[in-house]
């Protein structure tokens, strides 16, 4: 594991109004994650497991505290520098998957890419590389309806690591697969952390994700309750 910080969170707490009064979802937490860890922000639905996942993704901001991600302060970005701080160096996987429909498993694996400069020949060349990690190079002109729960999810992961993003966000990524799917889906991603050193953070509470995690950071009621590494 690279041990340089690729994030730190320091005193953050996030709340949300609820009417006249506040809702705190996260409340005085500080982590910091390494390159290159597997690690897992877990707890039952509303722990506030998604909205830390969504601040370390510059999806949010917090309310009070900081969270820096790669040398950048979340709460001090604007619109432009926090979306150019995900389309450069994160990753995101969904439970949903979030492909476009009318778009081929090809392009929707490239769409990151067009965010950023890049001849049309390195972008063919990424979108092949990251198809092959996760087992898809024979459906590249299929769409998101000719494929299974499973290769769908497999598409997002190959859209998640085309940039050879830095950190991967995955929000409840299983959540829709049986246990077959969700095995090969984690067992990819675990040897694109040990080939790549990419660094994989998960938010969730299925116990197929948790085995699989090198780091088990435990939310209640929006507070670290525990935060564990495997020996």
């Amino acid at each position: 594991m690279n041990n340089s910080a690729l994030i730190t969170i320091t005193d953050l707490v996030k709340r949300f109004p609820m009417g006249k009064r506040e809702f705190t979802a996260l409340s005085n937490i500080n982590l910091t994650f390494n390159g290159g860890e597997f690690a897992g922000i877990i707890g039952p639905s509303g722990s506030g497991k998604t909205t830390l996942l969504n601040i370390i993704g510059s999806l949010d901001v917090p309310t009070e505290g900081k969270a820096v991600v790669l040398d950048n302060s979340v709460g001090n970005l604007n619109t432009r520098q926090s979306a150019d701080l995900r389309n450069q160096y994160l990753g995101f996987i969904f439970q949903t998957y979030n492909l476009l429909a009318v778009y081929t498993v090809f392009e929707n694996v490239e769409l990151p890419l067009l965010l950023l400069k890049m001849a049309a020949s390195e972008r063919r060349k990424l979108v092949n590389q990251s198809l092959e990690w996760v087992g898809l190079t024979d459906k590249v002109n299929s769409r998101p309806a000719q494929l299974s729960g499973g290769e769908c999810q497999r598409v997002s992961i190959a859209r998640a690591m085309v940039k050879e993003p830095k950190i991967v966000l995955a929000d409840e990524p299983t959540a829709n697969l049986d246990a077959k799917n969700s095995h090969h889906i984690l067992q990819t991603m675990e040897k694109l952390n040990a080939d790549l050193g990419t660094t994989f953070i998960f938010a969730t509470h299925d116990e197929k994700v948790i085995q699989y995690l090198k780091r088990k950071i435990s939310l209640e009621d929006g507070q670290v309750v525990a935060d564990e590494v495997k020996g």
